[in-house]
C-alpha cells in the first residue's frame, strides 16, 4: 500500500498507536530499530530523527556517528501481535549521514543503486523467496535447545506436524501485515518448516525477507517455541536454504520468456544466468555469509554444491522452474536465510546484468543428477564446486571488481574484514568433534 507522510500521521493518530518502531539493517542484514512514541512522529516523518551509527556493526566511526533514519511510508505497519491497547506500528528506513547523504553503509540504500542500474536499462527485478526454518524446544529457563516436537516429514500433516498450529499463526499475522502467503508446510527434517510468499519487486521482497524473520521468530516464542534460520543446526540431516527465484521485467513483460526456444527461455536469461554462474564463487560470502552456512552446502542433503543448471533437475545450484509465460523463472538454490537480504539481491542482479551487458554465453544445461555423477564425469563437463568453506568464499570476493563496486567501498571493506574476523574466531576454537576424536587417542 501507498501512503504519504500525512497518511501515516493521520493513521497513528487514528488507531491510537502509541509506538512507532524505526526499523534499520546492519551490514549483516540484523534488524535494528529505534523507538519513538507517537508524538515524535512528525519528527520522524520530517527525516529528523537521528542515532549514533558508531553503536552499529559495520557503520561508522565515533567521530562521524551521528546518522539520520528516513522513513519509508509504504512500509507502515501496525504490529498485529501487540496489545490493541497501545498499539505498535514499524516504519523501515534508508540511513543517511549528518550532512543529509545516503550512506554508503546502509544496506537498503546499495540494493536501491542496483536496481537503479537496472532500471537505466529499462529492467524492474522481481523476486520470491523461499524461506526454511527450524522450531526448536526451549529448557526450563526458556533457553533454545535442537530438540524438536515433531516426527513429521515433507508435507505430513497433524497430529505428526505438531508445528502446524504455529506455522498457521504464524501465516495468519504475516497476512495480517500484508504479505500473500502462497504455501506454508512441513519440510524435509523433523521440525523443519517452509513458509512461502508471493514475488514482488526487489526492495520489497528484501524487507518483506527481514519482516518475515521478525514475525516467524515472534509466533514461535509465544508458543513456547524457539525458531532458527540457522543454515545447519543438526549433523546428519537437511539444513534451511532460501531458494530465491528471479525474473526480469520491461513493459510490463517478462523478458526471461520466448517461446520460440527450445526451453522457450530468451538469450537475456541465458545471459543472466551465464553472469551469475560466472560469479558465484565470488558471491558466495553474501549468499552463504557463515561458518555454519558450509556446513549445509555438503553432498548427500539435497544442498547445491556443484556451479550447474538445469531446466530438468534439482541437483543444479540454478533450476529453471517449469512455470512459463509471465512465471518464467530461475531459481538460484544455494543462498540461506541467514544472508543480508539488500546484499544478497544486489549481488544477484549486478551478476546477471554482468552477463545480460556482455552478451555471455551459459555453458551447456546439466540434465543428468550431478549428486549420482562421478568426479571423472564432472570433471569431463566443467563442473566446478562452490567454496568449501568461509574463508575460501570471502578470499574469492576479495578479488571480485563487480562485487567491490555493488557494495562499495565501505560496505566491502568491513563485510570481508568482519568475516575474516569470525573465521579466526571460528579455527581457533577446540570443537567437541577434536575433543571426541583426539583426547582419548593422542
Amino acid at each position: 500500500m501507498s501512503y504519504t507522510k500525512e497518511d501515516i500521521i493521520r493513521i497513528v493518530k487514528e488507531e491510537d498507536v502509541k509506538f512507532i518502531r524505526l526499523q534499520f539493517t546492519d551490514i549483516f542484514g540484523t534488524l535494528k530499530n529505534v523507538a519513538i512514541t507517537s508524538s515524535q512522529i512528525e519528527k520522524a516523518m520530517d527525516n529528523k530523527c537521528m542515532f549514533d551509527g558508531s553503536s552499529i556493526e559495520g557503520f561508522t566511526r565515533i567521530e562521524e556517528s551521528d546518522m539520520y533514519l528516513y522513513p519509508d511510508p509504504d512500509t507502515f505497519v501496525i504490529f498485529p501481535w501487540r496489545p490493541q491497547d497501545g498499539k505498535v506500528a514499524r516504519l523501515i528506513c534508508d540511513v543517511y549521514t549528518s550532512d543529509k547523504k545516503p550512506f554508503a553503509g546502509c544496506p537498503r540504500q546499495i540494493l536501491k543503486r542496483t536496481l537503479k542500474d537496472a532500471a537505466d536499462l529499462g529492467y524492474t527485478f522481481n523476486v520470491g523467496p523461499e524461506l526454511e526454518f527450524f522450531l526448536f524446544l526451549t529448557d526450563d529457563k526458556g533457553k533454545p535447545t535442537t530438540q524438536t516436537h515433531d516426527d513429521a516429514g515433507y508435507f505430513d500433516l497433524a497430529p505428526i506436524d505438531l508445528g502446524e498450529s504455529a506455522r498457521r499463526d504464524m501465516c495468519l499475522t504475516l497476512e495480517a501485515m500484508g504479505f500473500e502467503i502462497e504455501a506454508s508446510h512441513h519440510e524435509v527434517a523433523r521440525g523443519q518448516h517452509e513458509i512461502d510468499f508471493k514475488y514482488g519487486d526487489a526492495l520489497k521482497t528484501a524487507d518483506n525477507i527481514n519482516t518475515f524473520k521478525l514475525v516467524v521468530k515472534t509466533i514461535a516464542q509465544k508458543h513456547g517455541l524457539h525458531a532458527t534460520f540457522m543454515p545447519k543446526p543438526i549433523f546428519g540431516i537437511n539444513g534451511s536454504g532460501m531458494h530465491t527465484n528471479q525474473s526480469l521485467f520491461k513493459n510490463g513483460k517478462n523478458v526471461f520468456y520466448d517461446e520460440t526456444d527450445k526451453l522457450q527461455i530468451s538469450q537475456e536469461a541465458y545471459s543472466y544466468i551465464a553472469g551469475l554462474l560466472k560469479h558465484i564463487k565470488s558471491m558466495s560470502a553474501i549468499l552463504n555469509p557463515l561458518v555454519n552456512s558450509y556446513k549445509r552446502l555438503v553432498p548427500g542433503y539435497e544442498a547445491p554444491v556443484y556451479i550447474a543448471w538445469s531446466a530438468s533437475n534439482r541437483s543444479n545450484l540454478i533450476r529453471i522452474p517449469a512455470a512459463r509465460g509471465s512465471s518464467t523463472r530461475l531459481e538460484l538454490r544455494c543462498p540461506d536465510p541467514t544472508a543480508n537480504p539488500y546484499f544478497l539481491l544486489s549481488v544477484c542482479l549486478a551478476a546477471g546484468l554482468d552477463g545480460i551487458k556482455n552478451k555471455l554465453k551459459v555453458n551447456q544445461s546439466t540434465d543428468k543428477n550431478i549428486f549420482k555423477m562421478t568426479q571423472e564425469e564432472k570433471d569431463a563437463a566443467g563442473i566446478e564446486s562452490l567454496p568449501h568453506n568461509l574463508i575460501n568464499a570471502v578470499q574469492a570476493m576479495q578479488k571480485s571488481e563487480l562485487i567491490r563496486k555493488t557494495l562499495g567501498d565501505h560496505a566491502f571493506e568491513l563485510y570481508t574484514q568482519a568475516k575474516i574476523k569470525e573465521w579466526d574466531a571460528y579455527r581457533t576454537k577446540v570443537h567437541q568433534w577434536e575433543i571426541d576424536e583426539y583426547l582419548i587417542n593422542y
